[in-house]
């Protein structure tokens, strides 16, 4: 009767690690699908998008709308111009340097310390509170995901 039950306790234990693993294999290739999706999508679709999240995330107003699309616009070009100069010099093999490494470090805080004073001008005090929220949130659940990732590596 014992060996019956540690062969059932067995059994059970290595079905449930089997599940978890195509769990985290499954996520992984909606991740990539994701990530291939949206690097299709031009900056002025995936400003939309984002601007669309916005509304419904802080109830924004018609003229709160049309300001953020315009910040988003631009801030989605940006960022792809940024991506396709990187692609380049990846595919030619090259890597950044210190000095460029630490110019594109300081560029982006430069960009996100502008983004926070233009949306502190362009939405309310309490969305505002709300939209910081929001980017805590975000910025917790990417250094979450960089730690699995690096776990997953080791």
């Amino acid at each position: 009767m014992k060996n019956i039950l540690y062969a059932l306790a067995i059994v059970f234990t290595l079905n449930v690690a089997a599940q978890e693993g195509n769990e985290r294999h499954e996520q992984h290739e909606r991740r990539e699908m994701k990530k291939e999706f949206l690097q299709k999508l031009t900056p002025e679709q995936i400003a939309t998008l984002k601007t669309k999240k916005l509304t419904l995330a802080l109830d924004l107003s018609e003229a709160q709308q049309q300001r953020i699309l315009a910040l988003t616009t631009a801030e989605a070009k940006q960022r792809k111009a940024k991506m396709e100069a990187l692609q380049v010099k990846k595919e030619k093999g090259e890597k950044p340097t210190e000095a460029e490494r630490y110019q594109h470090m300081n560029e982006r805080l430069d960009a996100q310390i502008a983004l926070k004073k233009e949306m502190k001008n362009i939405l309310s005090k309490e969305q505002y509170e709300k939209w910081e929220k929001m980017q805590m949130h975000k910025k917790k659940g990417k250094k979450k995901m960089k730690r699995k990732h690096k776990a997953h590596k080791e």
